[in-house]
């Protein structure tokens, strides 16, 4: 009986043992879990700081580049508005080159001679009726600029050309050209006959076509309106055959 309580005895210890041992592990195991839970989480939130870190940082580069974008495109038109001022600006404050006033102050002497002569045969005319609307005809072509000022019906006021103006060969049909030609003319028709508004009428291809435009506003015309009025053929006359180079 002695022997059968001690087995016994020792079955219990053993079961107890093993219990023991399957909560240890279990434990262990529970531990594990837990640790890798939490290692996983701590991953996640590392990687959700980074994201965020990045999307911030990618927000941050795109504005900056949107700014820099905006800032050069500011310069830009003001460098372009600088670039059309000072092209355009010798017609507001500067008076004409020297030269070109010395030519057209021997062409006025010439024309006061010529006149006189005239005077004596006419009679006296009457006093200039005043014009302040009026139609700028702008003829640029290939090699000269011709700028006309007319009344409503088609009466000349003033004109001006390259030639009149000075100029010679390839110079004549230059912006620079058609800008000093629109000045004289427009102070011209402005002095005589007080001309303020005016209508555009365009022909031609020429290169100083633009800034004939440009310049009469430059010289305090107002232009109501712009029209181009170039001679189109519809299979008119028969082309001249290339030159052969």
């Amino acid at each position: 009986m002695s022997e059968d309580k001690a087995q016994k005895a020792k079955k219990e210890e053993e079961k107890k043992e093993e219990v023991s041992k399957t909560e240890t592990d279990f434990q262990a195991e529970e531990k594990k879990t837990t640790s890798k839970e939490d290692t996983s989480k701590k991953e996640k939130e590392v990687k959700e700081d980074k994201d965020e870190k990045k999307e911030a940082k990618e927000g941050k580069d795109e504005k900056k580049k949107v700014k820099k974008t905006e800032v050069k495109s500011k310069k830009e038109e003001k460098e372009e508005d600088e670039e059309e001022s000072d092209i355009f600006s010798s017609g507001d404050d500067e008076e004409l080159p020297a030269d070109i006033k010395a030519k057209l102050e021997k062409n006025k002497l010439a024309r006061e001679k010529i006149n006189k002569k005239k005077q004596k045969k006419k009679k006296k005319k009457g006093t200039t009726t005043q014009v302040k609307t009026g139609v700028a005809h702008i003829k640029a072509t290939y090699n000269n600029t011709i700028v006309t000022f007319s009344d409503l019906q088609g009466a000349v006021i003033s004109w001006a050309s390259a030639g009149v103006a000075g100029f010679k060969g390839a110079k004549k049909a230059t912006p620079y050209a058609a800008q000093i030609i629109t000045k004289i003319a427009a102070m011209k028709a402005k002095e005589e006959y007080g001309l303020k508004e005016v209508s555009v009428l365009v022909s031609g291809v020429g290169t100083g076509k633009e800034s004939a435009i440009r310049a009469l506003n430059a010289n305090g015309l107002e232009v109501t309106a712009i029209k181009d009025v170039t001679p189109i053929p519809h299979n008119g006359c028969r082309p001249k055959k290339p030159r052969r180079v």
